[in-house]
């Protein structure tokens, strides 16, 4: 046979072959294993809570609660989550003047993923006032509260 004649047996071959539904035929082995393997969580730093805003003054008993509010600073390697902040009177700077002489109210809730860096995220909604307690408070003119946050 002629080679024009062999070219035109294998073309109507590959004719009838695509025209069949190009039907190929394949093996495979199955096969099933195992393995593990292993992933380190880390733990997040501890955020710091901030007060923003301006100054609290004016504090004195039975008077108006001024408003608290700030941000976070968080330096972990990822958000962290925040439900609330709290807030408490620790310190004055005046002796004679008590932590119990203010009182924290509100809620700062929060429900949010506080982004990593400095001054991020927000929260508000606490305050601050002065209790009256119906006795000389004179100790706690011109002092100075230290109130310590806390977030959950």
């Amino acid at each position: 046979m002629d080679r024009l004649g062999m070219k035109k047996k294998v073309a109507a071959a590959l004719a009838v072959a695509v025209g069949a539904g190009g039907i190929v035929a394949y093996a495979f082995w199955t096969g099933s294993g195992s393995g593990s393997g292993s992933a380190t969580t880390t733990t997040p730093l501890a955020l710091t809570v901030t007060q923003t805003g301006a100054a609290v003054t004016g504090l004195y008993p039975g008077g108006p609660a001024k408003n608290l509010s700030g941000t976070f600073d968080n330096p972990s390697a990822g958000p962290t989550y925040i439900s609330a902040v709290t807030a408490s009177v620790t310190a004055t700077s005046a002796g004679g003047c008590s932590p119990s002489d203010f009182v924290i109210s509100g809620t700062a809730t929060v429900n949010a993923d506080i982004p990593v860096g400095n001054g991020v995220g927000s929260w508000s909604g606490l305050q601050v006032s002065m209790t009256d307690t119906a006795s000389n408070q004179d100790a706690c003119k011109s002092a100075t509260i230290t109130i310590t946050y806390a977030a959950a």
